[in-house]
């Protein structure tokens, strides 16, 4: 029940995106049919005159409807022109690229007709002539050359990244041949193997983008309605765009990647294409879609090589290995089948999904498919034995799309509207944010950093492997370039005046942090100058401290003077208050000697009053030195007095004076915090300040490059409509030069 609903929803979706690719001009075939006329001066050399004969002698034995070995047949004009397995064997107009011609000139194996000589040389001029002329069937026919592609495409092929630079869009017109204010469903994405480029469909468009920058390169015209798929070339050189128009028309549409150009086109299909591919060197071209049949053309002349017609539904999916030995198809009924590339013959048959087949991928190594379905899962197959090895679950309600990248990872997307990253065991990688609706397509950048993936809103986002986040957004219809213009031009002006404002930002920041670096500066000096006064006023108190300490001291010594020296002349004074009263108790008894010797003159008297006068001459010496003596002390007691008097008024001053200065030390320091406060503030102010700066400048820089690159980009914008406009006139003077 659930696959009918899911195969229900597979078909309703698939015509909604073709009715959602709107009216398209149906393009002309780009393997145009050209006449040419024979010229008259040569006879036709045709099928039924000349070369009939040549296959009915040599080639009918193994070659006629009734043997037609290796399914080819040479009786019968048709039949000659369809080929066999292995495909057209006649390239009318080219004798070089015929199979035919190679086998019976000898120039490849195996060599025709077998066991048989070479065919004379006149016939092989017949067979050559006839190859050349157009392979014309009778004298009434007209030769049809078939066109080469616009490139030479052997120099663009090949599995592995170029030996030069990898193509990238140069030049390619970006001016949109839609535009819709709402995507449709996102239905094709590509990413380029070697180069950043990114291919994703839009309504009658492909649009081109560097998957490093987001920048749109180019837009290429797809007139023919909705491209259902696109693929590059394995070596990047070209883009293949199948699509059409639901019911209509389908083909498939290859372009230059570099110049932008088609180069060519094949198939016209009565309905859309839904898958194709182009193998690794450029040679065949596989397409597929609703008809139920794959049809594998020549990339050289555009020519049906075979046709696949085994499956049961439309055909979703469909992609040649990477060495171009297997073509893989899968169909809307589940089925999925790998072919020989070469000659359309069968090569295994994987077995084993149960609902539509919604998408394949080779490994590098061309020895792994995986597939998935909307039967949810991711199912790996290997190739020797066409077994299946890994299946897991993927997305529930169904698988939309899966990639493998260069190292083996693959991506895929679903109905459960997440994109993931898986090693090759199954184990998830990485989830990346869920969609609105549901995963369409998914695929890697070319260095497998990125994935970009796109929902059934038309929301295609890219995001980076390695850390999961977001990175960008691209539109499916950019704005044309008049829009992309004005708009560009619109955010230029807007940035240049960010950028202005934030110059001025940035100004205003600036004089605020030299206005605090130099109130910093003055906060630093007061500081300096604090601890300066501070070193200063404690020496001072220090010296004022150590004065009083020797002021002190000096005042006991002067003390114990004063005394001594108090006490010596009260000792002076005593002596000479005793040497005194000796001298007049001496005086009187000199005068009494004296009275008796006036009274009475004799020996005795005169040696008494002689006595007398020697003794009182010696007790008024002593009288007078003991007062000599007195008055010494008395003045040397007064000194010590006055000396310890000024001792302790120096004491006194000098204690007063440390008191004085201890407190001019104390309310310098005290002067110390606050000014350290303010230079913590003035700090913390200027780091706030030069901070602000640097976010002010940063911005304003950013803002400048802002600036720099709006303007750079609506330069380009400008200059690409001109270039636009100009090719628009050029054209249109063309076309009315042909008028």
């Amino acid at each position: 029940m659930m696959t009918r609903i899911a195969t229900t929803i597979f078909r309703h979706r698939r015509r909604l995106l073709s009715l959602l690719a709107g009216m398209a001009v149906c393009g002309q075939a780009a393997f145009a049919e050209e006449a040419k006329p024979a010229e008259p001066a040569k006879p036709k050399i045709t099928y039924a005159d000349h070369v009939q004969a040549i296959f009915r002698e040599h080639c009918y034995t193994c070659h006629s409807a009734d043997t037609a070995k290796s399914d080819l047949a040479l009786d019968n004009y048709g039949a000659v022109m369809r080929g066999g397995a292995s495909g057209e064997v006649i390239a009318a107009g080219d004798p070089d690229s015929s199979r035919l011609w190679a086998l019976v000139a000898h120039l490849e194996t195996p060599e025709m007709p077998p066991q048989q000589p070479k065919l004379a040389d006149a016939k092989l001029e017949l067979i050559k002539q006839w190859i050349a002329g157009g392979a014309l069937e009778n004298s009434g026919s007209k030769a049809v050359v078939k066109k080469k592609p616009a490139i030479d495409l052997k120099v663009t092929a090949g599995a592995g990244k170029p030996t030069g630079p990898v193509a990238m869009p140069e030049g390619v017109l970006k001016q949109p041949v839609v535009y819709t204010s709402r995507p449709g469903a996102v239905t094709a994405v590509a990413s380029s193997p070697w180069a950043p480029l990114l291919a994703i469909a839009g309504q009658k468009q492909i649009a081109l983008y560097n998957s490093d920058t987001g920048a749109l390169l180019g837009i290429l015209p797809f007139p023919e309605g909705m491209p259902q798929t696109l693929k590059f070339s394995r070596s990047g050189a070209l883009l293949l765009a199948g699509g059409g128009r639901g019911g209509k028309q389908g083909l498939v549409a290859v372009y230059d990647v570099k110049t932008g150009a088609r180069v060519f086109q094949v198939g016209d299909e009565l309905d859309t294409v839904l898958a194709a591919d182009i193998n690794n060197n450029h040679t065949l071209i596989a397409l597929g879609g609703p008809r139920r049949v794959v049809r594998v053309y020549s990339a050289a002349d555009g020519a049906l090589v075979y046709e696949l017609k085994k499956h049961t539904d439309w055909i979703t999916s469909l992609e040649f290995s990477p060495d171009g030995v297997l073509l893989a198809t899968g169909d809307r009924n589940g089925g999925l089948f790998v072919w020989e590339a070469d000659t359309g013959r069968e090569y295994q048959n994987l077995a084993g999904h149960t609902g539509a087949i919604s998408d394949v991928s080779w490994r590098l190594d061309s020895n792994v498919l995986a597939s998935t379905s909307e039967d949810a899962t991711i199912k790996l197959w290997e190739m020797e034995n066409g077994k299946q090895f890994k299946n897991w679950g993927a997305h529930g309600g169904g698988s939309e799309s899966v990639d493998y990248t260069h190292d083996g990872r693959l991506v895929s997307t679903g109905r459960d509207r997440v994109t993931k990253v898986w090693d090759q065991n199954g184990k998830q990688l990485k989830a990346f944010s869920a969609f609105g609706d549901i995963g369409m397509r998914a695929t890697f950048t070319h260095d497998g950093a990125r994935v970009v993936a796109g929902d059934w809103t038309g929301e295609v986002r890219m995001w980076n492997f390695a850390d999961g986040q977001l990175l960008m957004q691209l539109a499916v219809n950019p704005p044309t370039l008049e829009m992309a213009a004005a708009a560009a031009a619109q955010q230029a002006t807007a940035a240049a005046t960010a950028a202005q404002q934030a110059a001025a930002a940035q100004a205003a920041a600036q004089k605020a942090a030299t206005d605090l670096a130099a109130a910093l500066t003055a906060a630093n000096q007061k500081v300096a100058a604090v601890q300066a006064q501070i070193a200063k006023t404690e020496a001072d108190r220090v010296q004022a401290e150590k004065e009083l300490v020797a002021k002190t001291a000096a005042v006991k010594p002067a003390a114990d003077a004063a005394a001594a020296a108090k006490a010596a002349a009260d000792q002076a004074n005593a002596e000479n208050g005793a040497a005194a009263k000796v001298a007049a108790e001496k005086a009187a008894a000199n005068k009494a000697a004296a009275d008796a010797l006036a009274a009475e003159q004799n020996d005795a008297n005169k040696q008494a009053a002689e006595k007398a006068a020697a003794e009182l001459a010696a007790a008024s010496k002593t009288a007078m030195d003991k007062a000599a003596a007195a008055k010494t002390a008395a003045e040397k007691a007064a000194a010590s007095q006055t000396a310890a008097q000024q001792a302790e008024a120096a004491r006194a001053a000098a204690a007063k004076d440390l008191a004085a200065k201890t407190a001019l030390a104390k309310s310098t320091a005290d002067m110390l915090p606050g000014a350290k406060a303010v230079v913590e503030k003035q700090t913390a102010a200027k780091a706030a300040a030069d901070k602000a700066l640097a976010e002010k400048a940063a911005a304003a820089k950013a803002a400048a490059d802002q600036a720099a690159g709006a303007k750079a980009s609506a330069d380009r914008a400008a200059a690409d409509k001109a270039a636009y406009d100009q090719a628009q006139a050029a054209k249109t003077a063309q076309a009315n030069a042909a008028k």
